[in-house]
This record gives C-alpha cells, sequence and structure tokens, in this order.
C-alpha cells in the first residue's frame, strides 16, 4: 500500500507505516515518481518521499541523542536513588516509594531532593520525562 497524500506530518507518516504502508508520498510527486515507488513497493521495496526520509532521520537521530543523554544523567544516580527516579516515572507518591523502598517519607523526600539537584532538575515530572527519554519505563 503507498500513502499519497498533501499531508506530511510526522505523526501522519509513523501512523501510516505502523498500519503497513509499504510507501509514502506527498501529492505533488510527479507521475513518473508515484508509478515508479507502485512498481517498488510491488516488489517489496519501501519508498518516502525525499523530505520526509530527511525529517524521519533527524527525529531518530535526536530521540537517540536525549535517550543516550538521559541514560548518562541516571547513571550518575546511586542505586537507591535510581529505584526512586524509576518509581517517579511510574507515577509513584513519595508514600507509595516509602513503602516499596521500606524507608520513611521523609527519607524518600531527601532521595528527590538530591536528585533533582543532581541532575539539575526544577520537579519531579521533569525526573519522569528523564525516565522516560532513557526508555526505563
Amino acid at each position: 500500500m503507498i500513502v499519497l497524500t498533501t499531508f506530511d506530518a510526522d505523526d501522519t507518516v509513523l501512523a501510516a507505516l505502523r498500519a503497513g504502508a509499504g510507501g509514502f508520498l506527498l501529492k505533488d510527486a510527479p507521475p513518473a515518481r508515484i508509478v515508479e515507488a507502485v512498481c517498488r513497493v510491488a516488489a517489496g521495496e519501501p519508498i518516502l518521499a525525499p523530505a520526509i526520509t530527511r525529517r524521519l532521520l533527524e527525529r531518530t537521530t535526536a530521540e537517540a541523542g536525549a535517550h543516550t543523554r538521559a541514560r548518562g544523567a541516571l547513571a550518575a544516580l546511586t542505586p537507591r536513588e535510581h529505584a526512586v527516579a524509576l518509581a517517579v516515572g511510574h507515577g509513584d507518591t513519595n508514600a507509595q516509594i516509602a513503602e516499596t523502598l521500606h524507608v520513611s517519607v521523609a527519607t524518600v523526600k531527601a532521595h528527590l531532593t538530591r536528585i533533582l539537584a543532581r541532575l539539575q532538575l526544577s520537579n519531579r515530572t521533569q525526573l519522569a520525562l528523564l525516565v522516560h527519554d532513557a526508555g526505563l519505563l
């Protein structure tokens, strides 16, 4: 299947590819390019409009960089701080974290204060996003 559209938003492209599209072209593609795409997709080769390919490569590279940076930042934490960070990433409250780790809520708060300071973050939402970017959820 080839998607031929005027919309080249990244989410639209990714949704089409996830749905099984073998090609994604914009309607302004020359007719010869569309025919070539049909032949190539029929032969099992994927095809994307050049502008889309460039954007997806940039997005993938940016996401890989964010993943690497997030993992590096979290590697600076102690094992206990890492466990607290993961729990925050899962959306646990301080009380839930304390119960899981068998420590007091005050201890959890102290860990969070050190984690946020060490990682130069302002709040637990930023910490949760960092855990997500690291691929740990």
